[in-house]
């Protein structure tokens, strides 16, 4: 069982909450593993995390790591049918990429982990770099790129907001690239380089999960990823992002129903002191209809259908980001000047103990919904260790509960400066 007892010294988060039991070993070729054993499940989980996003790519070949999100399920160096190996054995699979990491996680009744680790080595050791499933996977994302993207009313709001929020830091893109012709002209040559400069077992963390042992782990392991070598991997020096010294702008006329708001404000990073004052920042202010933006813009003044707050953390310095769609009929002008009175309204009189407390009963809620599943825990074991230490997974809600008034007033003051503030604005365009 991974349920311990654990006291909270503040007493602000409950004294009970699910501890994850967790072993680690290091590879001699670089692979860090993390073992979570639950025999309270039947199911194993194999997630595979690497330490590359959009972040790692050339400016001007974007959207790399999303592309390798489709190409690893196009076939590796032994096995052409990823999928239907993994079907055979009741597994399940699926993947992600973000600015900072790609995920791939499979999940199989634990008699079956062992497919799991063939399938997950090979494709480690090396794609089949078959010109055909490149040619079929640059379809794929270039249709998603329209599709989400292009093609959807507001679906190019990140497109616009990430380089209005970042000038210097490459989370100036978006996951899925900066346009489609960075995917369409991908060579193979570009993707080969790609894979082998950032697909390495020194640049992964490997999480086992659910009825597995750590012997068995072990065993596993060293038999199917010890003798794939290790890689150069390129040295990461990202530039800094420094606070705006005057707000930015950008309007656009585009074929939306509803005029609509977007502003970001940078934040901090994952390991920052203030990143949970944050998250309960967001929670407060613009999370749900019992929240502030909610209350007085849309229930009351009736100027926004919908507004939202919501913190995109990150790695590296995130964005706390307000979004809302006019109602039918109200001037930018006019809603903006309320979102303005508003966050003026937040930082001079600050947040109350009751906000504060039912934020956290709120996050303690969604710490423990989430990690009821083993596949979660297995991801944010990873993460964790990405991150320096994969027992972030018990120690985050102590930080979470430890969050003051005082502190979470003080970061509200620092980050929401109308000299800080990154707006894109939709004006919807008129028949």
């Amino acid at each position: 069982m991974y349920l311990r007892t654990s006291p909270i010294s503040n007493g602000q988060f409950s004294k009970y909450f699910r501890m994850i039991n967790f072993s680690t070993f290091t590879l001699s070729n670089g692979l860090r593993v993390i073992v979570h054993t639950d025999k309270t499940t039947p199911l194993a989980v194999l997630n595979l995390i690497y330490d590359v996003g959009s972040r790692d790519e050339n400016p001007e070949k974007t959207g790399f790591a999303h592309l390798f999100e489709h190409l690893m399920f196009g076939g590796s160096q032994h096995i052409e049918d990823y999928d239907g190996h993994l079907q055979n054995v009741g597994g399940e699979n699926n993947a992600f990429t973000s600015p900072d990491v790609t995920n791939y996680y499979i999940t199989v009744p634990s008699a079956n982990i062992e497919t799991a680790f063939w399938l997950e080595s090979d494709r480690m050791l090396s794609l089949s770099f078959d010109p055909q499933v490149l040619e079929v996977q640059q379809k794929v994302v270039i249709e998603e790129f329209n599709q989400r993207y292009l093609n959807q009313p507001y679906g190019d709001a990140m497109l616009h907001l990430r380089p209005l929020t970042y000038k210097h830091h490459s989370y100036n893109w978006a996951t899925i690239g900066k346009e489609i012709s960075h995917i369409e002209n991908a060579t193979l040559e570009d993707v080969k380089d790609f894979f082998f400069s950032h697909y390495a077992p020194n640049n992964a963390v490997l999480v086992l999960a659910g009825h597995i042992e750590e012997e068995q782990a072990k065993l596993l392991t060293d038999k199917y990823f010890a003798d794939i070598p290790s890689r150069e991997i390129p040295v990461r020096n990202l530039a800094t992002e420094p606070d705006n010294i005057e707000p930015r702008r950008q309007v656009l006329e585009a074929e939306v129903p509803l005029d609509a708001i977007y502003r970001s404000y940078l934040t901090v990073d994952r390991l920052s002191p203030d990143y949970f004052a944050i998250e309960m920042l967001s929670e407060i202010f613009g999370q749900g209809e019992s929240s502030r933006l909610f209350q007085q813009l849309v229930k009351d003044k009736k100027l926004f259908n919908n507004l939202s707050a919501y913190h995109m953390g990150s790695t590296d310095r995130g964005m706390l980001v307000v979004s809302g769609k006019l109602n039918q009929g109200i001037a930018l002008e006019t809603a903006e000047a309320a979102l303005d009175e508003a966050i003026a309204e937040l930082v001079k009189n600050g947040v109350t103990a009751d906000e504060l407390q039912k934020a956290k009963n709120r996050q303690e809620a969604i710490f423990e919904f989430t990690n009821v599943e083993v596949l979660n825990r297995a991801i944010n074991l990873a993460m964790s260790s990405l991150w320096g230490d994969p027992d972030l997974v018990n120690t985050d809600p102590e930080k979470m509960g430890a969050v003051t008034l005082e502190q979470i007033n003080l970061v509200a003051a620092n980050i929401l400066q109308p000299h800080k503030a990154n707006t894109l604005i939709y004006k919807a365009k008129k028949d």
